[in-house]
């Protein structure tokens, strides 16, 4: 008889609900994303949006009604009424027997959990600590895939370290960014971050960030730099849906801006701060 084990209960493999058959558990099969809500409004919903289904085209995953998944997020949200929280979501391919090939197009599965977000302004006050661990991912780090176990990995090996994030580093020695945040750098008054690829997430907040860069008279520069460059910078910060733009003060135990939030990462703060609320 073909059975399957749940904790110490043994079923019939027939009678096994479908969820545990899902491809997103046996091989990450799967895409996600997650949004935020500032004073009961989402933010840049239409973007996720469609960074959700680009990342859904990217994994060939047809069949997925967007205006449906729409609709649920709206609903889910207005019924939660939370006025700060995070939206998560994902969709995998389906479920079946495990076999890595799907064969046959499956009814998707669709998940979402709202939470509440507590207030970053603690950490945001203070700054974060990071460090650098060695890039192990998959080589479409611009599809938001379910495949995060080098970004779980490496954010607990920071955290092990009295560290908020691992900033990830490439073969080459360069940054790409951090395990679940975008990076940059500001030199010179000029902001630095990496130029858009197959190696980074295309970050909503980052989009936002570049576009306070123009309100705020500062050149942003796409390249890559090294941990050496960056621990020589000016400034440094994060910019991470669930906590906005969050100033780095140490960056692989260097001071940066002297231990403190520097003045240019302020004045994004204040200026994402003001986007958000004018929605």
């Amino acid at each position: 008889m073909e059975l399957a084990i749940i904790q110490d209960q043994i079923v019939p493999l027939a009678d096994l609900d479908s969820s545990y058959l899902d491809r997103g558990t046996f091989f990450g099969d799967g895409v996600y994303e997650v949004l935020r809500s500032y004073d009961g409004r989402i933010f840049a919903f239409e973007d996720h949006m469609e960074r959700f289904q680009r990342s859904l085209s990217q994994i060939d995953l047809s069949g997925v009604d967007i205006e449906k998944i729409k609709k649920q997020v709206l609903s889910a949200f207005a019924q939660a009424k939370l006025e700060n929280c995070a939206i998560y979501f994902h969709v995998t391919r389906g479920s079946a027997m495990r076999s890595h090939g799907w064969g046959r197009e499956l009814s998707y599965n669709f998940f979402l959990t709202i939470t509440k977000l507590n207030s970053p302004e603690p950490i945001k006050a203070t700054g974060v600590k990071v460090c650098t661990e060695p890039d192990l991912r998959w080589k479409r780090c611009d599809i938001k895939s379910l495949n995060l176990l080098p970004n779980v990995l490496a954010k607990q090996k920071a955290n092990k370290q009295g560290c908020f994030e691992a900033i990830l580093v490439d073969s080459r020695g360069d940054i790409t960014e951090g395990a679940g945040s975008a990076f940059f750098a500001i030199k010179d008054g000029l902001l630095i971050t990496r130029p858009l690829g197959n190696e980074i997430l295309p970050s909503i907040t980052r989009k936002y960030v570049e576009i306070l860069a123009n309100q705020l008279g500062i050149k942003l520069i796409e390249k890559t730099i090294t941990p050496a460059q960056a621990q020589q910078a000016d400034e440094l910060f994060l910019a991470v849906t669930t906590k906005d733009i969050l100033g780095i003060t140490e960056f692989d135990s260097t001071l940066i801006s002297g231990g403190k939030v520097g003045p240019l990462t302020r004045d994004f703060e204040r200026a994402f701060y003001e986007i958000v609320h004018s929605l």
